[in-house]
């Protein structure tokens, strides 16, 4: 797990927008959009299109990211805190 993708997972323990990722994190845009698009691959997190409501297709992380909300899965939490 990169720098980056461990700063995301880390503001994902609760549902939170992209916007507040953005606002919280300091990195640009696109490394957020590339941290959290290797997370999602990587099934570390799941993608909402609201606070409770979760996406159950494919998502394209670099392009609909910055819509959506996100949440740590158990396994993301689990590979978060055996770091």
């Amino acid at each position: 797990m990169t720098e980056n993708e461990f700063e995301v997972l880390d503001e994902l323990y609760f549902v939170q927008p992209f916007d507040y990722l953005k606002e919280t994190l300091d990195l640009k845009i696109s490394d957020i959009l590339e941290a959290l698009n290797s997370l999602y691959q990587n099934g570390l997190i799941k993608c909402l299109t609201s606070p409770d409501e979760e996406c159950f297709h494919q998502v394209d992380i670099i392009k609909e990211g910055k819509g959506l909300y996100f949440l740590a899965t158990k396994k993301g939490l689990m590979a978060h805190n055996t770091l």
